[in-house]
């Protein structure tokens, strides 16, 4: 077991991933959950709306966290000038896909917001890599990614659980890693999540946060399944 040694209060390794078709449903959701969750992923979903920054004053002003999870993906210099828009408006991470000079880049435009790299989504498998034309296992693909990131001066890394724990082993510890892909219970056949991994095995393998959408969103209660997903974090790290 390798937990996270970083400093992050217990109520706030847990970000929901707020993917929702408009601000007002957002805003219900976020009122629904209260103080059962503390962090909250924004996306594109929501960014082409074009109300993405009246949600994000928004949930600053209930003093939640805020990952902009936007996967900037473009020549360094438009990354480059994308990240600068995010500084100083309150916003924790930032997501940044592509290779070393756009991650560069986007590690040198910022300042108060952290930059996280795309490493492999967890939506892919072995199948979909070799589709796109890699020839590489895709932890091999990570654990080279997550190296680079912090080569090129980003904070952290989204990676699935399963390759937590070899990254744990061979990058640095000082860099944040966040997991999405997390099922509370088993997955389902229609569920786009394909490398998952449990709350309390996301943990075990040394994540510092994981990112939850559907399982809460979509649970009877919401609140109810935010709570009870906190409380298997605080057991975990108590």
């Amino acid at each position: 077991m390798t937990l996270s040694t970083k400093q992050i209060k217990t109520n706030e390794r847990l970000i929901l991933a707020l993917d929702v078709p408009d601000i007002e449903q957002a805003k219900a959701l976020v009122t629904t959950l209260g103080d059962s969750v503390q962090f909250y992923k924004i996306g594109l979903e929501l960014f082409m709306t074009g109300r993405y920054f009246e949600l994000l004053d928004w949930l600053k002003q209930q003093n939640k966290k805020i990952f902009a999870d936007l996967k900037f993906f473009d020549v360094p210099a438009t990354v480059a000038s994308s990240v600068k828009q995010l500084n100083h408006k309150g916003i924790e991470f930032a997501t940044v896909h592509g290779n070393d000079s756009i991650l560069k880049a986007a590690a040198e435009a910022k300042d108060d917001v952290k930059i996280l790299a795309v490493t492999v989504l967890t939506s892919l498998d072995r199948g979909d890599m070799d589709d796109l034309g890699f020839d590489c296992n895709v932890e091999e693909l990570v654990l080279s990614r997550a190296k680079r990131a912090l080569q090129n001066g980003c904070d952290g890394v989204i990676s699935s659980g399963l390759e937590v724990t070899k990254l744990r082993a061979s990058v640095d510890e000082k860099l944040i890693v966040v997991t999405p892909g997390i099922r509370p219970v088993e997955n389902r056949p229609e569920d786009d999540q394909k490398r998952v991994v449990s709350v309390q095995q996301a943990f075990e393998y040394g994540t510092d946060y994981i990112v939850i959408g559907r399982p809460i969103r979509n649970a009877e209660n919401p609140r109810q399944k935010a709570e009870f997903i906190q409380q298997q974090i605080t057991e975990v790290f108590s």
